[in-house]
Formats: C-alpha cells, structure tokens, sequence
C-alpha cells in the first residue's frame, strides 16, 4: 500500500503543487475538508481531474487532520495505492430514503459480499466497511443497525458523521460526484491481505446524580426523571445555556440500559424550545440512565493515546501504512489551542511511518475495541488502522 497528501487553503493554494506518483494508480481518495470549500466545484473537479481511476470518498467536517496537523477550512486529500485490495462503494439519498434504519440496509444489502479480481481471478471476501454520513440528518444509532444486520459475520465498520464546524448548519459527504446534503456513502474493502484494527476512547468525567429517561423517542430526548430535558439540561449549563446547541457539545451525556455495560455518549445536535426537548445524534432510549459529562483535559488525550494503541495491536504492533483519524468537535472546542496534542500522541504510538488523515465529526462509527458491537459513538477519537501483509 502506498499512500501520499496534499492539502489546500485559501491562502497557500494546493501544497504540495501537484500530485505525486501513485496519483494515476491510487483507487481510493478520502477528501476531508471544510463546507465552503466543498462547496467549489473547481476545486472538486480539480481532485477528480488529478485521480481518475479512484473511488472519491468525503465529507464536510469540524476540521481537518493531515499528519499531526489540524486544520480549518482547509481540504486534505489522501491517496491510496492498494497492491492486494479491491473496493465497491454504494451511496443512498435521504430524500428518497429518509429511515436510517432503512438507510443503513439498503447500504448493507447493496455492498456485495465479495468479488473477483480481475488479474488473479481469486474472489476475494469484503473485510472491511467505511461509511460517511450526513452529520444532521441521520440517526448514526439507527443507520449503524440498519447495515450490520447485513454484513458477514467479522466484517468490521468504522466512519463518522460530516461535520459543520460549530455551526450545525449543513453538511455534505459524496462519493465520486458532488458533495451533496442529506446523502450516505459506503466503501467496502475486499481481501485477506487487508489488515484492519479498530479503536475508540473518550475520556470524559461524569457528574451530577444519573438519572432516569422517562420520556423520549428515539433520538430525542423530552424528559429526565420526569422533568425537561432541556429544563434541566440548561440548569446545569448555567451561563453556557445561551449558546445551546454548540455550547451542548462541552456537555455530553453518558447513556447506559443495563447495569455494567460501557456506557455510550451523546452529543446535541438541536433543541426546541416549543418541546422542551434535546436531538442527539444517536438514541437516548426510555427506560436507560443518563448523566451529565465534562471535560477532562488530560484524559482526554489519554482516551486518544488508548484507542491509538488498540488499533495497533489489533493489526499485529507493527506500523500501519495509513490510519484513518475520527475525533469529535466537542473535544476540538474543548482542546481549542491544545488540539493537535491528541494527534501527536496518536502519532507516538502508530509511529512516524504511518499517514495520519481524518476529520472532527458530529458523531464517529465504530467498535469500542476489535471483536465488539458496533455502535454510534460521540465525543471520541475513533482510530482504524490499514495494513497490507
């Protein structure tokens, strides 16, 4: 596997100038960057123009990652030659499929369960899924079952939700043509080669009593113990509660249905205020406990130090060529100026060898660890790392 960047700005233009030497080779491009520069079909065109041959695969984001550096309104393309591994890729409009349940199957069902290569005439088995989605619009809970009633026994699936900054204003994924509101891309990877390793780490403190859903339907949340959600939600922001939902992402909640199960967190997507209500990006079912979470400066570094080497010793502790970087805008607006230390220390543990690409999202996809469920995951640095032995 080989794999090269580029990234553009407003002020510097594409750096490096031109693309490298896989760019006529590369069969993948992940495209990570700002809503108002996917917005510019130059610089789409562009992308295409440079890697003919390749599946396009992206989304708008709360921020870019390229190596150890995180932008803003910025693009990060990353190419990637595969010398044993073949791709498919499936996309579903909401508008016409607005479910994200049905959703998620139709994208599982249309992901074929293996194919031919071509050159060997081997049929080669689907190891691995990557999927993208609207970040308002989608239900990442509902979507995440939809597809895994589909796939193979052992076929992992990471990804995110597209981000808008803090704006929550609209955001975009594509696959191959212009990136588009309310859409889901999907991009299966087929072969034994393929080394995939997964991991997902907060780090968050709880705090204040948990408490009872005892009104809500699915991701919307209407009353806590029977008092408003949004009632409450604001009596524990305090002074942050002018800022809902943005200032929401400072505060998630942590959602637990059973007794000793790893709790799961959600973050705000919107409020409404006539229904005293939250919308998260996942469910908050009735029946389930939740509490309060704040920041943690230093665990939240450490959950990315964890989920960094979880990944890695899933692919056998030897460096990846490319790791796959999923974080949360609630820890970028946490972290603010200390940001790229969670990056850094990914990059300490995967080493340098390893091209570091990803974004911050409204949500991220992804077992907490190999061999577990997958799930929807807020406030989270969520790590897949790629190998080809």
């Amino acid at each position: 596997m080989n794999v090269e960047q580029r990234k553009w700005t407003e002020a510097l233009g594409w750096t490096a100038a031109s693309p490298g030497a896989i760019a006529k080779s590369s069969q993948l491009v992940l495209v990570f960057g700002a809503a108002a520069a996917l917005r510019r079909p130059d610089l789409v065109a562009a992308i295409r123009q440079d890697y003919p041959a390749a599946h396009l695969l992206g989304c708008s984001t709360a921020g870019e990652i390229c190596g150890t550096q995180v932008l803003d309104d910025s693009l990060v393309v990353t190419a990637v030659h595969f010398e044993h591994t073949l791709l498919r890729s499936a996309e579903v409009s909401l508008t016409q499929t607005p479910d994200s349940l049905e959703a998620g199957e139709w994208i599982g069902q249309n992901l074929p369960r293996s194919v031919r290569d071509a050159a060997t005439g081997a049929e080669e088995k689907l190891a691995h899924v990557l999927v993208l989605t609207d970040g308002l619009k989608v239900n990442g809970s509902d979507f995440v079952s939809g597809v895994m009633k589909h796939l193979p026994e052992g076929v992992t699936m990471t990804g995110g939700l597209a981000g808008d900054g803090a704006r929550f204003g609209e955001t975009r994924v594509f696959r191959n043509n212009a990136p588009e509101t309310g859409t889901i891309a999907a991009l299966g990877l087929y072969g034994s080669r393929l080394k995939i390793g997964v991991g997902s780490l907060g780090g968050w403190d709880s705090f204040g009593p948990e408490r009872l859903i005892t009104r809500s339907e699915a991701n919307i949340l209407y009353e806590l113990d029977g008092h408003s959600a949004l009632g409450l939600y604001k009596q524990y922001l305090g002074e942050h509660a002018d800022g809902l939902p943005a200032t929401g992402l400072l505060f998630p909640l942590s959602v637990r249905t059973k007794a000793g199960e790893t709790p799961v967190v959600r973050t705000i997507l919107s409020v409404d205020e006539n229904a005293q209500s939250l919308t998260f990006a996942g469910d908050v079912p009735e029946g389930a406990y939740a509490r309060l979470m704040k920041a943690n400066f230093d665990r939240l570094i450490d959950g990315a130090t964890g989920a960094a080497r979880t990944s890695y010793e899933a692919i056998g502790s030897v460096v990846p060529d490319l790791a796959i970087l999923i974080s949360c805008v609630g820890r970028k607006l946490v972290l603010k100026q200390r940001i790229e230390e969670e990056v850094e220390a990914v990059s300490e543990v995967l080493g340098t060898g390893a091209v570091l690409a990803g974004f911050y999202s409204y949500g991220e996809i992804s077992p907490f660890t190999p061999g577990a469920k997958c799930e929807l995951h807020n406030q989270t640095m969520t790590i897949t790392t790629l190998s080809e032995r």
